[in-house]
């Protein structure tokens, strides 16, 4: 695994200054709502590809009255030898982030891939099946973008030609042979992401099956996506055939509704118990919180298989909607990955089991315990 060994904030949402060692691999960080335990989680989670944990821009990441933040990391690699990784805001435009390791910029936050990778849990993925298709279809593309950096390009580049598609139609005097090469783009790359995804799903429903701790239900995932379920039958290239017709036959379609009525935007994504079939949207909130930690447990167990390392594994509030016994499952298994693991809670109490084998820390007014370490 890739160690943790300091962490370093600067102006980086209630921080001032921190700078952190921690104790253990296992880390329970433990305090009111409002002091910081997110934060921490956060600025670990913005070190590899993507918009970290929370989504955020860059500019709502600054300490209030602050507009340059930065977060720094040293961390010790599985060869034995160190390395840092920082990003923030760029002084000159601080609505942008830089990227650095061991102080050289790098180009883009894809290549932090090669460094580091991790995984993640908040209290809002709790609400993913009763909220709207995009939390699922971003929860998904989440687990996807850890394997497959190259994700976050095409879907990006999809999009891109889905605008301008979209704006030559409403415009309504449109070139047939402009459409047709956005239509072109849009779908080389809608087939790239639902392949990617397609695979993601089909390994992780495998892992599943193996490694979900005791006491945690094995799920299964689904992709409700008809481009998906073409690729489950016919090569790429026939599906992008497939598909460049659908899109040219339903320009009026689109037209009139404002958008593309396929796509990789319209991808959704399905959970349920693998023993009972059962759809978590069915489940308790106690279920699916279980199914959803099952699946991030999965996750990392294939991304340690995959990429011959276990990524971070950053768990907020995980014990909400558990019941004692899936406490215990979950304190197993974080324990068995070789791992850099945070978790947090208001209740360290509920944390004791963990005690001797875990650092505890408490964020207090922008330090750790009350002081900076």
């Amino acid at each position: 695994m890739a160690r943790l060994d300091r962490l370093a904030l600067t102006d980086f949402r209630n921080y001032r200054h921190l700078a952190w060692r921690p104790e253990a691999p296992v880390t329970v960080v433990t305090g009111e709502n409002g002091s910081g335990k997110t934060n921490l989680l956060e600025a670990l989670s913005l070190l590899v590809p993507g918009r970290g944990l929370r989504g955020a821009r860059s500019a709502e990441m600054a300490r209030h009255g602050t507009t340059i933040w930065g977060v720094a990391a040293r961390f010790t690699g599985p060869d034995g030898a160190p390395f840092d990784i920082a990003t923030g805001s760029d002084p000159a435009r601080p609505e942008r982030r830089v990227f650095r390791r061991d102080g050289e910029t790098l180009r883009s936050r894809a290549a932090l891939a090669d460094h580091l990778s991790a995984v993640w849990l908040t209290p809002q993925m709790d609400r993913l099946f009763q909220d709207g298709l995009p939390g699922r279809r971003r929860f998904l593309d989440r687990l996807v973008l850890a394997l497959e950096p190259g994700h976050a390009r095409e879907l990006a580049a999809h999009d891109q030609a889905m605008g301008q598609r979209n704006r030559l139609l409403a415009a309504g005097r449109a070139d047939p042979g402009w459409l047709s090469a956005l239509e072109d783009s849009m779908a080389r790359h809608a087939v790239a992401a639902s392949a990617a995804r397609l695979a993601l799903v089909t390994q992780l429903n495998g892992e599943a099956a193996h490694t979900v701790p005791d006491g945690f239900p094995p799920a299964r995932l689904d992709i409700l996506c008809p481009i998906v379920q073409q690729l489950r039958d016919r090569p790429a290239l026939a599906v992008e055939d497939w598909l460049r017709g659908r899109l040219a036959a339903g320009r009026a379609c689109d037209s009139a509704r404002g958008g593309a009525g396929i796509g990789a935007h319209r991808a959704d994504m399905a959970l349920s118990d693998q023993a009972s079939g059962r759809p978590a949207a069915q489940a308790s909130t106690g279920q699916q919180k279980a199914l959803l930690l099952g699946v991030v447990l999965a996750h990392a167990a294939l991304m340690t298989r995959s990429r011959g390392e276990a990524p971070m594994i950053l768990l907020d509030e995980p014990l909400v909607h558990l019941d004692e016994a899936r406490r215990a499952a979950l304190f197993r298994s974080v324990g068995a990955f070789d791992a850099t693991v945070l978790m947090t809670g208001t209740d360290a109490d509920q944390f004791a089991p963990l005690r001797g084998r875990a650092g505890f820390v408490s964020p207090r007014n922008g330090a750790l315990d009350g002081k900076p370490v």
